[in-house]
């Protein structure tokens, strides 16, 4: 179900955060910009969508980042609020 949603929106393949802004849980991101990224944290088998800033695209999972806002915990493709809520950034 998520794949779908990953693959549409170009995310990344999920891998491990050492930062431990995610718990060190699995993480995905999209780039925004130079600096602002969306990210899904996998935690079991929910997802929460997060808006970061990063210094460098090669900071996430490796650094804190010095912004982080949760946007959709536990993001569902088949609530209207969620995709919508994904998609006010990408578009």
């Amino acid at each position: 179900m998520m794949d779908n949603v990953l693959d549409y929106f170009e995310f990344s393949s999920f891998f491990k955060d050492t930062s431990n802004s995610f718990s060190g849980n699995d993480i995905a991101f999209r780039e925004l910009n130079e600096t602002h990224f969306l990210i899904f944290e996998k935690n079991d088998l929910k997802y929460n969508l997060y808006v970061s800033k990063f210094a460098h695209k090669n900071d996430i999972g490796k650094k804190k980042p010095d912004i982080l806002e949760l946007v959709v915990r536990d993001y569902d493709k088949s609530i209207s609020e969620h995709r919508i809520a994904l998609r006010q950034y990408l578009e």
